[in-house]
């Protein structure tokens, strides 16, 4: 049973705290705490029955103090944001989560080896919804998956996909794990690249090597060995349609859905050129204002003089 106490904690440990009020006129009376919001799931801890007092400070940054407390009534919580004081009023705490299908996101804030940056980002944002959420919500397959965020040729060491200052840095994932690796050497196996399997096993004995780290992470921009990066991206793709696409109106999924036949179109005459393709999209938030806007792209790969495969994004207007 999902301890949602212990998520609360764990929230305010890492002095996260932000709440989506309810819009004005609404009459239930649940308050919502983000818990993980990516492009694989939203979740939120729902304070049920909830009043509030005080003051909340929703640009609010830096350290927080609360502490929780139990009444006849239910529950008191008060978080100090600096001098501020906020307190919610509730008599439940519940987990609501929402996962959608991100096996086509595709995000571009740092430039080079897009293909890379996006499989990485994808093998996070799959990592950190089964870290926080679990098995109800993370497949058996999923799970095998995201072990490879503790692969340094395929994690933020080689390819990090946000800019430096939204990269949350683990140690740990600086060394090739054991279930890493041996993800890794079953789908070099499952596409038949012996080249690779030799150079992973050397890995495994000198799973420390910043060198052969930096060695295989250019082994993996090469076309010989696209078939196994294809094959991952292919996996997320197959357990992302496990869930449904996230909604934003009639009239925005119809433009998203107008974008992406254009899309198809532009992939259709790339195909008979014999060049290859892939369409991705950008998403926002459903539930929060990101900032973000729905985009469509096409990543059109090709061929660099040393062998390497290159990528070229095109967002689709």
């Amino acid at each position: 049973m999902t301890d949602t106490f212990e998520m609360l904690k764990e929230l305010l440990s890492q002095d996260q705290f932000e709440l989506i009020f309810r819009e004005e006129g609404e009459k239930n009376k649940e308050l919502r705490l983000v818990y993980l919001m990516n492009d694989a799931v939203e979740s939120f801890l729902v304070f049920v029955n909830a009043r509030t007092t005080g003051s909340y400070q929703k640009d609010y940054e830096g350290a927080l103090d609360a502490s929780l407390s139990r009444n006849e009534d239910g529950y008191v919580l008060s978080v100090w944001q600096g001098e501020s004081v906020f307190t919610v009023f509730f008599s439940e705490l519940t987990l609501e989560v929402y996962c959608y299908d991100y096996g086509e996101t595709g995000h571009f804030w740092v430039k080079d080896w897009e293909y890379l940056r996006r499989l990485e980002y994808l093998i996070a944002i799959v990592r950190d919804k089964c870290m926080y959420l679990g098995t109800p919500y993370c497949s058996e397959t999923e799970q095998k998956l995201a072990a490879l965020a503790d692969f340094p040729p395929l994690n933020y060491c080689s390819y990090p996909a946000v800019p430096k200052q939204y990269l949350v840095q683990r140690d740990e994932a600086k060394m090739a794990s054991p279930e890493a690796l041996e993800m890794m050497k079953e789908l070099a196996q499952k596409a038949d690249d012996a080249g690779l399997l030799r150079v992973l096993w050397l890995y495994q004995r000198l799973p420390r090597s910043v060198l052969i780290r930096k060695w295989m992470a250019k082994l993996l921009r090469k076309w010989k060995h696209a078939k196994m990066i294809d094959g991952i991206s292919e996996q997320l793709k197959i357990e992302g349609m496990r869930y449904p696409l996230r909604s934003f109106g009639e009239q925005e999924n119809a433009r998203i859905a107008e974008l992406i036949k254009k899309a198809q179109s532009q992939q259709a005459m790339l195909a008979k050129r014999e060049i290859q393709s892939e369409i991705v999209r950008e998403e926002r938030f459903t539930a929060v204002e990101d900032g973000v806007e729905n985009r469509i792209y096409l990543m059109i790969y090709g061929q660099g003089r040393d062998g390497s495969r290159t990528c070229e994004t095109k967002e689709i207007r």
